[in-house]
């Protein structure tokens, strides 16, 4: 998954990166994107909106995230110079320093989502073993410990190795998946259906039914940038906008299809109250024990894979900006099996912090999935802002000015992802910040390392910004003013 850096005293010797090919890529976008969420989704959405709230939502969502994924496929052949997508274009469009909290950002969003993956494996085991609870008891948290590190031993084999392994995972996952929603729709009831189209008296208005959505969809349409980041990989540079695209509208399908025939089984209000994997609940009511079976043992084979692509993508994108000078040194050395070890490990690393601080946590499961999310809404932002320094020709390495249809596509990718920033609201941004402002330390190295000035001055004032949201957000936990 990365090019190996120079020899050293430590005898690493150099290898080709492996090329990707167009199916590959697009399964590294479907297998990263096809994970824990959809799993989720039908407790997820009923406990916000009813069928006509979640009709509104994947338009809006599915419009937004099309215009990101259209973004990628236009950055990837307008800058082909830029490696490891979200954090390249941020760094390129505005400075070392935002290009690194977007790369800190990216990076911390794949492993605190790496930690729901664990979470809703142990969950769905404890409904076998109540030792386990909802995957945050002492017990869950030392077995997903183990499985963080055996996966970490696993991935050190070879980005060659893992890759074979995600293809055959990902036509794997797709299969319950697929099984449930025909199952569904052959056991779908109109009045079931009918009674939930407005919606519970709980969720509120339209608009705040939609609202209360968006980071449910941020976190299930997380890998559209999947090929991006491992545009460096691609075998043909049109390959990654190709897979980007293709694996963006066949997950698409699935995530609206599974969230709308739930609503034709069982009323809302009970569906808001299964326990994750709540699809497993859904096909249970449906068809008896054995689909919530089926589709308990299809959700250890997705999250699984997803598991995998995430935590090579988070190594990827640490060790692509320590290759340039953005992370410290040591963050770029790779092995001869072309695995950034230290990388992987700093990840690993993280995701089993989070993974302690979910014990703590009200709600362990979305708790950690609104922080992935929230944590990917700064990235995708400045993604999208460089977007449009590009299709206005402002950008010298992209060179003239786009024609009005990428102009359009880079306007509306800006403001769909400016939205989703007013729908988490301040608690999840001041909670990402908390991440953010100790992150620096790395940066702050880096600088040292080259012998440069830490901080220029509009990069301070950059960084007094973020000391001061994460002061807040640790007196607003400190206080109870916003919870976990």
């Amino acid at each position: 998954m990365a090019q190996p850096a120079p020899p050293t005293s430590t005898a690493e010797a150099t290898s080709p990166t492996a090329k990707l090919a167009f199916w590959t890529l697009t399964s590294m976008v479907v297998g990263s994107m096809v994970g824990a969420g959809v799993f989720s989704l039908p407790a997820r959405f009923a406990q916000q909106t009813g069928v006509a709230g979640a009709l509104i939502s994947w338009a809006i969502a599915g419009t937004g995230m099309l215009m990101l994924a259209f973004v990628f496929q236009r950055l990837a052949m307008r800058r082909p110079d830029l490696d490891a997508g979200v954090y390249a274009y941020a760094k390129a469009g505005f400075g070392e320093y935002p290009g690194f909290f977007s790369a800190i950002g990216y990076w911390a969003s794949a492993c605190v989502g790496n930690v729901t993956y664990w979470v809703l494996i142990m969950s769905t085991a404890g409904a076998l073993v109540p030792a386990l609870g909802e995957g945050d008891t002492v017990l869950a948290i030392v077995l997903s410990s183990a499985g963080l590190w055996g996966f970490f031993l696993l991935i050190k084999q070879g980005v060659k190795e893992a890759a074979a392994i995600n293809r055959i995972v990902t036509v794997a996952k797709l299969i319950p998946i697929g099984v449930f929603v025909v199952l569904a729709l052959f056991f779908f009831d109109p009045g079931a259906f009918a009674e939930n189209w407005a919606g519970a008296d709980y969720a509120g208005s339209l608009f705040s039914q939609v609202k209360g959505t968006m980071l449910a969809t941020v976190f299930v349409f997380l890998g559209v940038e999947g090929a991006s980041v491992y545009s460096r990989h691609a075998r043909r540079r049109e390959d990654v906008g190709r897979a980007t695209i293709t694996g963006f509208l066949s997950v698409f399908a699935v995530f609206a299809s599974v969230t709308i025939v739930s609503y034709g089984i069982m009323p809302m209000d009970e569906i808001a109250e299964l326990r994750q994997p709540s699809m497993a609940g859904v096909l249970e009511r449906a068809v008896g024990t054995w689909g919530m079976v089926f589709v308990s043992v299809g959700l250890v084979v997705s999250v699984l894979g997803a598991y995998l692509a995430w935590t090579l993508m988070a190594a990827e994108v640490l060790f692509v900006a320590a290759k340039d000078k953005d992370m410290p040194r040591f963050l770029s050395k790779a092995t001869a099996a072309d695995v950034p070890v230290p990388a992987l490990a700093l990840s690993t690393a993280l995701s089993q912090v989070v993974l302690v601080v979910t014990y703590f946590s009200e709600d362990a499961f979305n708790f950690a999935l609104d922080m992935t999310s929230a944590l990917t809404l700064i990235p995708f932002l400045l993604a999208a802002l460089f977007a449009v320094k590009v299709a206005f020709g402002w950008d010298r390495g992209a060179g003239s000015r786009g024609g009005g249809a990428e102009i359009a596509v880079a306007v509306l990718a800006t403001v769909y992802t400016a939205f989703l920033l007013f729908a988490a609201g301040p608690k999840f941004v001041l909670v990402s910040f908390i991440v953010y402002a100790p992150a620096t330390i790395l940066f702050v190295m880096s600088r040292r390392e080259q012998g440069r000035r830490w901080f220029s001055a509009g990069e301070s004032v950059l960084l007094g910004v973020a000391v001061l949201a994460a002061a807040l957000g640790v007196l607003a936990l400190g206080m109870n003013w916003i919870s976990i």
